[in-house]
């Protein structure tokens, strides 16, 4: 969709940013907490996103995978946003909450599912209050975007019910955070983008 924005007018819009202080992982009201890995088969931290993955390919969620999760851990959560967004909060990518914390999310799992995936987890409602994946579609000319793929490792605690939004996610995981993880992918259009190194290849 962003795609149809004159390139004048993403150029015009570069300094309107959201801000990385607004990430969820930057909050303070989750307190303090410890490290633990994210990682992607698909792309390195701070490299360019595969075409497939954005609004320009397939669209599909990359592939997901996490390591070090704290004992003492009863679920995780992912949260996605761009902190470049031209708008007053990052805009949300994805939302899956409850996931296992030993596990993976394989190429494009991140789709709507209702009442819940077999495995318990439950995709939430992005920013356009949709289900599922939103592919990264950022505008024409506005310069680097920045993906933050958060991942929570979260004590017990309540619950958010079904396909749950960023407010009700956050509200949850106050005070229960254990660890989180952050994965960095970056996608841009209308000017040079080099493709960055491939995760997963251990120097």
């Amino acid at each position: 969709m962003l795609e149809h924005v004159p390139h004048w007018l993403g150029s015009a819009l570069k300094g309107v940013r959201a801000g990385a202080d607004k990430l969820v992982i930057a909050q303070p009201g989750l307190g303090s907490f410890a490290a633990l890995r994210l990682a992607s088969p698909a792309f390195a931290d701070g490299a360019r996103l595969p075409e497939r993955f954005t609004a320009d390919g397939e669209g599909v969620s990359p592939p997901l995978y996490w390591t070090e999760v704290p004992e003492g851990t009863e679920r995780l959560a992912l949260i996605v946003e761009d902190p470049d967004a031209p708008a007053p909060q990052p805009l949300v990518h994805a939302l899956v909450w409850d996931l296992p914390p030993e596990g993976a999310l394989v190429e494009g799992a991140i789709r709507a599912d209702g009442h819940g995936g077999a495995d318990g987890s439950d995709v939430g409602r992005n920013s356009y209050l949709a289900e599922g994946w939103l592919p990264p579609d950022p505008p024409t000319g506005h310069g680097q975007h920045h993906y933050a793929f958060q991942l929570f490792a979260l004590g017990a605690g309540p619950d958010v019910g079904e396909t749950p939004g960023r407010s009700a996610i956050v509200k949850a995981m106050a005070g229960r955070v254990l660890a989180a993880g952050l994965l960095t992918g970056t996608y841009s259009r209308g000017e040079e983008a080099p493709i960055g190194p491939v995760a997963g290849v251990v120097a």
